[in-house]
């Protein structure tokens, strides 16, 4: 077990793999990284699954079963990426029995096209967990006004979920609001409040990229002093807006009668500026009852070089607020920004799953071309 990985698991952060293919599990490697890297989660989106698809030839015998079956191309991507998920979960299995179901949890997300649909959301949430069959699946369902209500309902139906594209700190309140709200609707339908498991993914190194290209544009020295700095207070203010949301009387309630807190989950934790360390958005977001999830690329990044020193997070709330108090005066608009990386968010969410689509419709015109 790599020490590295060791001390970030020992300090209650989960790690979690942002990654996942056909291959990945049954070549074994995933299997490596639980048993080296302390992985104990997979989070996956379109993106994935298209590079996973047009990667290899893993899928292929696949794909000419359901096109002699006369599937589409929406049928057979459902039919590929549940499989993949439902195998992952099986093999996270010793894991979330482990741990009570807090880990060994593997994601699947909505069609992004649904993003703003609620009604849509919640039949294909719905749909999606009963394909997979897993106790042990998440349904991503994006952080979106819309999203709000199909995560209350989906979570009120007794299915666990990952809420994804969280930006702001207003809409983080808002996405826990919307999972107590379900937890209290589980309550009453009589769903057993214990089985049912939350994250939140909040989004970091976006916020950076984004801001540290309006304070190049700025060009002063208080200005550059800024850069690479928001999205670590960002991210710290969310662990705080947790920590107070889940000691308030309503959610002590649910906890008390078995629920589950809602984790913070940090996405997007590859460092997209070369000149910050490449670790960034793991050793410096260490906190109790947090998960980080990662491509490969980050996590043997902490494995090789990654320095874990314990809490970084709890109680910098004051030098957080300091920070975006400063991008403020400087007439960066936090907002603005929040606003244009869900819009962004949500464009590229659209563009990966046509690119999934135009992938999975190559394989299928192949193997028509083929029989």
């Amino acid at each position: 077990m790599n020490e590295n990985t060791k001390a970030l698991s020992d300090a209650g952060v989960s790690i979690w793999l942002d990654d996942l293919s056909s291959e990945r599990l049954t070549s074994g490697s995933l299997a490596a990284l639980i048993e080296e890297r302390n992985v104990v989660g997979v989070t996956t989106n379109p993106t994935i699954f298209a590079n996973a698809i047009a990667a290899g030839d893993s899928y292929e015998a696949a794909v000419v079963e359901l096109a002699g079956e006369g599937a589409t191309v929406d049928q057979v991507i459902t039919a590929l990426t549940t499989k993949d998920v439902a195998d992952a979960c099986d093999l996270f299995e010793p894991v979330y029995r482990a741990t009570n179901g807090r880990d060994g949890r593997v994601s699947i997300e909505v069609e992004p096209g649904l993003a703003r649909d609620t009604e849509g959301t919640i039949a294909q949430a719905a749909m999606l967990h009963e394909r997979v069959g897993r106790e042990n699946v998440l349904i991503k369902i994006p952080a979106t006004q819309q999203g709000l209500e199909a995560i209350a309902a989906t979570i009120g139906a007794g299915i666990s979920v990952n809420v994804t594209l969280i930006f702001s700190l207003d809409r983080y309140r808002d996405v826990m609001n919307a999972y107590l709200t379900g937890l209290e609707r589980a309550q009453q339908a009589g769903i057993d409040l214990s089985k049912i498991h939350s994250v939140a993914s909040f989004f970091v190194s976006r916020l950076d990229a984004e801001i540290d290209k309006r304070l190049d544009a700025i060009g002063t020295d208080e200005a550059s002093a800024l850069k690479g700095k928001a999205g670590l207070a960002n991210a710290r203010l969310a662990y705080r807006a947790w920590q107070e949301t889940f000691a308030t009387e309503r959610a002590l309630t649910l906890l008390e009668a078995g629920a589950n807190t809602q984790r913070p989950l940090w996405a997007s934790t590859g460092v997209k500026d070369p000149s910050l360390p490449d670790t960034l958005y793991v050793t410096e977001l260490v906190a109790p009852q947090t998960v980080n999830t990662m491509p490969e690329k980050t996590l043997e990044a902490l494995a090789d070089h990654g320095r874990v020193t314990g809490d970084t997070v709890t109680g910098t709330a004051d030098e957080s607020n300091a920070v975006l108090d400063a991008l403020d005066a400087l007439g960066v608009s936090y907002v603005e920004v929040v606003e244009l990386l869900e819009t962004e968010g949500l464009d590229k969410f659209d563009a990966s799953w046509a690119e999934l689509v135009e992938t999975v419709q190559g394989h299928l015109d192949q193997a028509g071309a083929e029989r």
